[in-house]
């Protein structure tokens, strides 16, 4: 293995990173899910007819894995309505008619004299995976301080478009920088390293800054390539720290803890104020988009008014997507509302969302080489078309992260990101067939 993982270079088009932050101050209706989140939906402790305030919680964590949720407007409680997520699923939403007034709980910031209240401090701040992953905050760092090694902050926004974490880190430093010391004063947190992608200079100079300012412990910027998919946990810990993650492993198992760079604001907002997760940076672009740009919108505000906000569209779109044009999930149409991971909103034309002609494998090996985990989705496929479980586990499958750098590079234009998706299925059905006849 040489010095960085292999990946692609994707275009950048990073036109938002110097456009003004706009806002979104008077919404109408919010639809808020309870689960935005990897674990188990929150459960509403509101009911039909409840007056609630911005911070007023909604919804509450049920179980370790998963997230308290909170009002992002004032105003009365509507509905409470079946909500379709992105994966298929289907959870509860609370539907929140706005009297227009913005009325904020009287909060005040959480007191904190040991380990045990900043752990909780941080599940009642409603913090999750901000990047996208929605993994809860605080049950990353609830693990034994002796653990943790290093504890990286990413903000290598990889993917082309995204913004929206480097306005964070730019707009929101003295957040960040209350977090990082409150997790050395109470995690016992001394490596901490930020990585960013060596293009991204205003970030990198504003972020050594902040590492300057630090006494005490040792927080470093760490410069990366302008690769995608440095932002992949996997990848930033290798380059970073060059730990490499076992097959199967998570970052804790080698001494890392990875925090995306906006859910370090986040917190930090919240030990300073009391004021959880109810708002969202996102990045607004595509070239349906008339004026894209990052804007900082309630949770659960859909997404038309954002882009009316962009002045709308230059023609419509005929593909909207959560997140980016790699990893990114499409959605049914724009009424869908933001959610606490979201960090951008795709409106693409026909000429950017139309699939090209898949041909047939050529053996090339593009994807083998390009391939972060050293994977290879030509043999996955092959597997994948006899149905042969035992071949696709002894491929890893499971071990793909879906950057969708082999569907990138492949000159035959095959959906082999796909495929390994629905390899993934195909072994999880069989193995839930084998446990019925168990």
């Amino acid at each position: 293995m040489g010095s960085y993982l292999p990946g692609i270079f994707t275009p950048h088009r990073k036109g938002t990173k110097d456009v003004s932050v706009a806002r979104i101050e008077n919404v109408q209706t919010v639809t808020i899910p309870m689960s935005m989140h990897i674990g188990k939906p929150a459960k509403p402790v509101v009911k039909v007819g409840d007056l609630v305030k911005v911070g007023t919680k909604i919804g509450e964590a049920d179980g370790k894995i998963s997230s308290d949720i909170y009002a992002s407007v004032s105003g009365k409680v509507v509905r409470l309505a079946d909500f379709l997520l992105s994966n298929g699923a289907t959870t509860t939403a609370v539907v929140i008619e706005a009297d227009g007034e913005m009325t904020k709980e009287d909060v005040s910031a959480p007191v904190i004299n040991s380990r045990e209240d900043f752990i909780a401090a941080v599940k009642q701040s409603g913090v999750v995976g901000l990047g996208g992953a929605g993994f809860p905050t605080h049950v990353k760092l609830d693990v034994p301080a002796e653990k943790i090694d290093y504890l990286l902050i990413n903000g290598a926004e990889c993917e082309p478009y995204i913004t929206s974490d480097s306005v964070t880190m730019l707009t929101r430093r003295d957040d960040i920088l209350y977090a990082i010391n409150a997790l050395n004063r109470y995690l016992g947190v001394k490596n901490i390293i930020i990585g960013l992608e060596k293009s991204n200079k205003k970030v990198i100079a504003a972020m050594q800054e902040l590492a300057a300012s630090v006494s005490g412990f040792s927080v470093t910027v760490k410069v990366l390539p302008d690769k995608y998919p440095q932002g992949g946990e996997k990848v930033l810990v290798y380059h970073a720290t060059g730990r490499k993650i076992p097959a199967g492993k998570l970052p804790i198992d080698i001494g890392c803890v990875v925090l995306n760079s906006t859910s370090v604001a986040a917190i930090g907002s919240y030990l300073r104020t009391g004021m959880p997760l109810v708002k969202k940076c996102i990045t607004v672009e595509g070239g349906a988009v008339k004026q894209p740009q990052n804007v900082i919108a309630p949770v659960g505000t859909p997404l038309k008014e954002l882009f009316e906000l962009c002045g709308g569209f230059k023609e419509e779109p005929v593909k909207i997507i959560y997140g980016g044009p790699m990893m990114g999930i499409t959605v049914p149409n724009a009424d869908v509302p933001v959610i606490k991971n979201t960090n951008a909103i795709l409106a693409l034309t026909k000429k950017e969302a139309k699939q090209p002609k898949s041909t047939a494998c050529i053996r090339c090996g593009a994807c083998v080489n390009t391939c972060p985990f050293g994977l290879a989705p030509v043999n996955i496929a092959e597997a994948y078309e006899k149905e042969d479980v035992d071949a696709l586990n002894n491929l890893s499958v499971n071990a793909c992260m879906e950057c969708g750098c082999c569907s990138f590079v492949c000159p035959g234009n095959r959906p082999l990101v796909q495929i390994n998706k629905l390899s993934k299925n195909l072994i999880r059905e069989k193995a839930a067939k084998e446990g019925n006849k168990s």
